[in-house]
């Protein structure tokens, strides 16, 4: 234990060069982490999962706007970083790490920013690797959400430099901030309207709140979001493509969902904060404090009043709309903060609190580095619904696609087919999600499917809308899966496809949701 405590006090205040140990060591992780999984990847021959995948078909393209109700930031900074390296693994984990580095560094300087020493600051940001949603999920398979953290943190980054400074800049950056953190996933917003909230019920802050260069950060939001915003509003249905996540059963009645939808909202919440608090009472309980400075100052407050608020706002949201389902990484936006209000709580015990946020360092530093082999296992032989996908082998499946002549376009049912890009960069890879797909489709063309018979409907009424029709019947085939998997081949099937007749098609739809009959991967 004085090991430990030795080890996070150097971490909390010494310094490697001109920078923060702190900030350094979680740097050195995560770019081993980039490097170790990118290299295993190539090794063992793997693809990436249905995030990644469903960033694999977007990357091509700088849109306002994409399908399957995502918001395009994500997206964005994987199209710069493809341009840079190329399209491959080690490009999408590179961009996953540097946005999740982002999110370290924003917390740690937040912290400083509102005034806290450096061990709250450390114990902040290795806090956020207590939650799994961030420190497990987020290396396994997440992509948007992974924006959430990285841009969440950089907004209460941008809220410290303006309750601190209140210049024209910080205003301005504070509304790059809020359209950067909505631009990485709607539901942000949340947070935007919560931290605003709690910051005018501050008298210590209200001011900053009220003061006329806030109209500064408004236009800045407004002004940066107005692409998205319009687009969203020409694309409705590719905006509400997954609406049917939120399990809203119109059939069902409003108490009965309020009552399911209160329980699952309770449910993801204890999921989510189960870890870090747990961490925490055994830090408080380790330190033995012995008095507690009775009233928290404004900076404090403003965190777990934002908290509550965020929470507040989520789960009206729940009980008005019938919303049945409630994913805990849905509550990232708001819970990401919890265990840096803890550790500004911890500030505050005297005289042992310092030895608390040791602790909370400790137990995140150990906790990511424990699960390091596991991400390296999840990236060579995937989980459960994962490892069937991650372990196709892609350069195989592609020949058999073009053993009789090149492709240009390969769609399929599902996000998986992305996948194909590794092989071959130029190739359009399309799901049904993909918006007005009939314009990015390039011939010859193809048509695949895994696992089924036939392909399912909703990529053949998505197909008959852009005016394609199979070419002759479909070419039955053998997947074949790598080493060690427990099947060595998964069943499938392609078919050339070929512009329909003049009047043949339909009216092109502007999406198609994903649904039952979304064609995700079928584990």
């Amino acid at each position: 234990m004085k090991y430990n405590l030795r080890w996070a006090e150097w971490l909390a205040e010494g310094r490697i060069g001109p920078f923060p140990a702190a900030i350094v060591m979680v740097a050195a992780y995560f770019a081993l982490q980039t490097i170790i999984l990118s290299l295993l990847s190539s090794w063992a021959g793997t693809g990436v999962g249905i995030d990644d995948a469903e960033q694999l078909i977007y990357v091509p393209y700088l849109w306002p706007g994409y399908g399957g109700s995502q918001p395009p930031l994500y997206t964005w900074i994987n199209w710069l970083a493809a341009h840079v390296f190329g399209t491959g693994i080690f490009t999408l984990k590179l961009v996953k790490y540097s946005v999740l580095f982002l999110a370290a560094c924003s917390a740690f300087a937040a912290m400083r920013r509102f005034g806290y020493t450096k061990a709250t600051a450390a114990a902040a940001m290795f806090g956020l690797f207590t939650i799994p949603q961030i420190v497990w999920e987020s290396q396994r398979a997440l992509s948007h959400s992974v924006a959430v953290v990285g841009f969440c943190s950089l907004l209460l980054l941008a809220m410290a430099c303006l309750l601190e400074r209140r210049s024209v800049i910080a205003y301005a950056a504070f509304g790059l901030a809020t359209a950067a953190a909505i631009l990485a996933k709607y539901n942000d917003v949340f947070l935007v309207v919560a931290l605003v909230a709690a910051a005018l019920s501050l008298r210590e802050w209200r001011s900053a709140i009220l003061d006329p260069k806030f109209a500064i950060s408004i236009a800045v939001a407004i002004l940066v979001l107005a692409p998205t915003t319009y687009w969203s509003l020409m694309h409705p249905a590719d905006l509400l493509s997954r609406g049917e996540k939120f399990g809203i059963d119109t059939q069902q009645g409003r108490v009965a969902a309020a009552f399911v939808g209160a329980g699952k909202f309770i449910m993801g919440t204890f999921n989510f904060a189960i870890l870090p608090v747990l961490v925490s009472a055994l830090a408080f309980g380790l330190a033995n404090f012995s008095e507690l400075h009775p009233k928290g100052p404004a900076r404090e407050i403003l965190l777990w009043r934002t908290l509550a608020l965020g929470l507040a706002m989520l789960a009206i949201l729940v009980l008005a709309t019938g919303v049945t389902v409630v994913k805990d990484r849905w509550l990232l936006p708001v819970l990401f903060l919890l265990p840096l209000a803890i550790v500004a709580t911890m500030e505050r015990l005297a005289p042992r609190g310092r030895n608390a946020q040791l602790l909370v360092i400790s137990a995140g530093a150990i906790i990511a580095v424990l699960l390091a082999p596991a991400t390296w296992y999840v990236q060579i032989n995937g989980t459960s619904g994962l490892s069937r996908m991650i372990r196709v082998d892609y350069p195989a499946l592609y020949r058999q696609l073009t053993a009789d002549g090149p492709v240009k376009t390969a769609i399929s049912d599902g996000a998986w087919v992305g996948n194909l890009r590794l092989v071959d960069e130029k190739l359009v890879a399309l799901d049904q999600e993909v918006p007005n797909f009939e314009m990015l489709m390039q011939e010859p063309a193809v048509l695949v499917w895994l696992d089924r018979d036939d392909p399912r409907p909703v990529i053949l009424e998505q197909l008959k809308a852009a005016g394609y029709e199979p070419d002759g019947q479909p070419r039955q085939m053998m997947v074949p899966l790598l080493r060690g998997t427990d099947k060595s081949v998964r069943p499938g099937a392609y078919v050339k496809l070929k512009r329909m007749a003049v009047g043949g098609a339909t009216a092109p739809k502007e999406g198609v949701s994903g649904g039952a009959e979304g064609g995700q991967e079928p584990d």
